[in-house]
């Protein structure tokens, strides 16, 4: 059975749309898409989050867009109002985040450009995404992510690593500390109540905590994990975007993301517009003001 915002305890006042739910191969996906479908709308803002967050996390950008642009925001399986099935069931892989959201975007708008922003580990899908779908993307906005292979300026710190070990997975699947840690640890700015409980509300059991668990699993480091090749492939292909308007938008104070990568992005896409803030990972909320004025700026909202 689909479930609104409301029905997990979500307030209104941060998040009052109800999305749209569509079945990407036997699972329900749900998809926040609001704003005109005319218009400036011909070229939407496609919005990709990461881990362990959902649409919820982009919703002041949806905020200050939906008047002009059309806005999708999909949570992936097994994350926020999505379906969350089981390991036997769904392969939480990052072939497979790219998988489902080339059927989002060819179920919902299957031609034309759009704007691609994205955020944490939605980055790595969304530019896999855009690397081989290029035609697509009229504009790029980067916030606190990787496209890249691992290397010496850019690695995993401790508090993910640990989450890849025995003690880890007790930690995230049994105690949810992976969404609870990230309300606390991932801005420099206290949340509210209400927006702890909408980044925690969908992640309320064991059973409903896979995905926060199997997306850190998923990162790799070595040739030998399975979503090497396509990093390697999406790293290869960050060229195809030198030409493409980029903007990006980082919060310097982001201990996973933090301003190496950054630099990696000033380095493989030279002409983008770059600016940061001693904000934390979750950008879009310390300066939220700011992130959202610079990107309607950017798309022309």
């Amino acid at each position: 059975m689909t479930k609104t915002a409301r029905d997990i305890g979500v307030a209104a006042s941060e998040y009052p749309w109800t999305g749209r739910f569509i079945d990407i191969d036997g699972h329900t996906m749900h998809v926040l898409d609001v704003g005109p479908t005319e218009g400036a709308a011909d070229e939407p803002v496609l919005m990709v989050h990461g881990n362990p967050t959902w649409s919820f996390y982009w919703r002041h950008l949806v905020s200050a867009l939906s008047g002009t642009h059309r806005c999708i925001v999909p949570d992936h399986i097994g994350m926020g109002l999505s379906d969350k099935p089981a390991d036997d069931a769904y392969p939480y892989t990052l072939a497979r985040r790219v998988s489902d959201l080339t059927k989002v975007v060819d179920s919902l708008y299957p031609s034309g450009k759009l704007t691609l922003a994205v955020h944490d580990w939605g980055g790595m899908i969304g530019m896999a995404w855009a690397v081989q779908n290029p035609d697509r993307v009229a504009r790029i906005v980067v916030t606190n992510t990787s496209a890249f292979m691992p290397n010496d300026d850019i690695k995993l710190p401790w508090q993910l690593k640990l989450a890849r070990s025995p003690l880890g997975t007790a930690l995230v699947q049994g105690f949810n500390a992976f969404a609870i840690g990230a309300t606390v640890t991932c801005t420099e700015k206290p949340l509210s109540s209400a927006a702890k409980k909408g980044y925690t509300a969908p992640y309320d059991t064991f059973a409903n905590r896979i995905a926060t668990l199997r997306f850190v699993q998923d990162i790799p480091l070595s040739p030998k994990d399975g979503a090497w090749a396509l990093v390697e492939a999406t790293d290869a292909g960050l060229d195809l975007f030198a030409q493409t308007p980029i903007l990006v938008l980082w919060g310097d104070k982001d201990y996973v993301f933090h301003p190496g990568f950054r630099a990696q992005f000033e380095k493989r896409w030279p002409h983008a517009e770059v600016q940061s803030w001693p904000a934390g990972h979750f950008v879009i909320e310390d300066e939220k003001e700011a992130v959202c004025s610079k990107i309607a700026a950017f798309v022309g909202a």
